[in-house]
């Protein structure tokens, strides 16, 4: 009987070692595998880092090279502005001369149809047919100085110029940047020459 007691008492002796032993090892597993998931996420997480590192260096480098394009873009757009500025008033330079001188060759055409008139009328006197005459070969004689002297003036290197003669001066528009002394002096000979008058009467503007 004490043996069988004994027998029963080393039997649950090595039950219980048994039971601690897979405990240990039981609790041993678990936390290799909870150190080796903390492994997992911490390298996960290092991932995810260095994935938002490199797309905020993806979206600051976009920034940059949007805004030196819309440097670029917006420079381009002032140099295109300032050319179609430049150009246009060039454009209205030049349509402001060719309207002038249309202007003023149809006042010319105006006053010679209303003298021709004057003089093919059967009720008009004799001097007032001469009259007539002497103002019609006085416009066709203005019309060939004014000819000739603008000519003149742009064989000087002058791109446009245009001649009003009025009844006591003249003025003149030159197509220039600025008028130069020796550019006034050279434009009152050539008007001077051609239109017979005096220097003092001329008067020259640029445009």
């Amino acid at each position: 009987m004490k043996i069988f007691k004994r027998n029963q008492l080393i039997i649950l002796v090595i039950s219980l070692m048994l039971i601690t032993v897979g405990y240990l090892n039981f609790t041993s597993n678990n936390s290799t595998n909870t150190l080796e998931t903390s492994t997992i996420v911490s390298d996960r997480d290092d991932v995810s880092i260095g994935d938002a590192q490199l797309v905020a260096a993806n979206i600051t480098e976009f920034e940059n090279i949007t805004s030196e394009n819309e440097i670029v873009e917006n420079e381009n757009l002032t140099k295109e502005t300032t050319e179609t500025s430049l150009q246009v008033t060039e454009e209205n330079d030049d349509y402001y001369f060719e309207k002038a001188k249309l202007e003023r060759s149809s006042m010319y055409s105006e006053l010679l149809e209303t003298y021709q008139e004057i003089y093919n009328n059967v009720n008009s006197n004799n001097d007032q047919k001469a009259d007539a005459i002497n103002k019609i070969t006085y416009i066709n004689n203005t019309k060939n100085a004014i000819m000739i002297a603008e000519n003149l003036i742009m064989a000087k290197d002058f791109e446009n110029v245009i001649i009003f003669v009025n009844d006591e001066s003249i003025s003149v528009v030159i197509k220039i940047e600025e008028l130069k002394t020796e550019d006034v002096a050279q434009i009152q000979n050539i008007i001077s020459r051609e239109l017979n008058v005096e220097t003092e009467k001329i008067h020259i503007s640029n445009r």
